[in-house]
C-alpha cells in the first residue's frame, strides 16, 4: 500500500470527493487536494480515471514516501 497526494484543478463539492471515500479531501482556492492510500496501481489508475471521466484535469501524483 502507498500513500499518495493527487491535486486537481477543481474545488470538488462533497458530493464528488465522496466517490473517493479511502482519500481526504483539502480545499484550496480552486483545487482540491486528495491525499490517502492505493492498494496497487490499478486502485490509482481507477481513482485517476474517474477523475478524467468527470472532466476533471489532474496537475499533481505524488508518492508520499513512508517514515
Amino acid at each position: 500500500m502507498a500513500s499518495m497526494l493527487i491535486q486537481v484543478d477543481a474545488d470538488l463539492s462533497d458530493e464528488l470527493s465522496g466517490a473517493f471515500p479511502h482519500l481526504t479531501a483539502r480545499h484550496g482556492a480552486d483545487s482540491t487536494t486528495l491525499i490517502g492510500k492505493v492498494t496497487d496501481q490499478q486502485e490509482l489508475l481507477g481513482v485517476m480515471n474517474l477523475l478524467v471521466s468527470m472532466g476533471i484535469e489532474i496537475l499533481v501524483v505524488l508518492r508520499i514516501p513512508d517514515e
